[in-house]
């Protein structure tokens, strides 16, 4: 059953994502340059998400169990690190000069954007790097 939980939030994210423009990188470039041509439209639909998602991550702490009846589970780290920061600030600018980020970048991918497609080898290599020196302990 959590197979079907996973697909109908990826579809609906993902209809999402079609629906609010956050797939169209220009429109993501458009919201992201303050000192030029800015589209602020992006800013609404992430205050409208955090609207609707703020209650229901409220209401889902309070659970014990997730609607597939398994243990909610939460991230444990709580700490603002110099990791956090440092990721924080490296998908910013990944995002900034892509106009992508990973839901939309697999979400052009699929439709077959050549470009999207290179920005997606690029974060799986970024994964790659950071599993191995994950595993060198660092």
């Amino acid at each position: 059953m959590g197979n079907a939980y996973s697909f109908a939030a990826g579809l609906i994210f993902g209809l999402g994502l079609l629906i609010s423009g956050m797939a169209d990188p220009a429109k993501v470039l458009g919201f992201l340059d303050l000192a030029g041509a800015w589209d602020p439209s992006l800013g609404l639909v992430m205050a409208g998400a955090i609207g609707v998602a703020a209650p229901a991550f409220a209401l889902a702490r309070r659970q014990p169990r997730a609607f597939d009846g398994e243990p909610m589970q939460w991230p444990a780290a709580k700490a603002i690190d110099r990791r956090l920061l440092g990721g924080s600030a490296l998908f910013g600018v990944g995002w900034g000069l892509a106009g992508l980020c990973p839901g939309p970048a697999l979400l052009n991918a699929g439709a077959g954007y050549g470009q999207a497609w290179l920005f997606v080898a690029a974060m799986a290599a970024g994964m790659a790097l950071h599993a191995a020196l994950q595993r060198r302990g660092g």
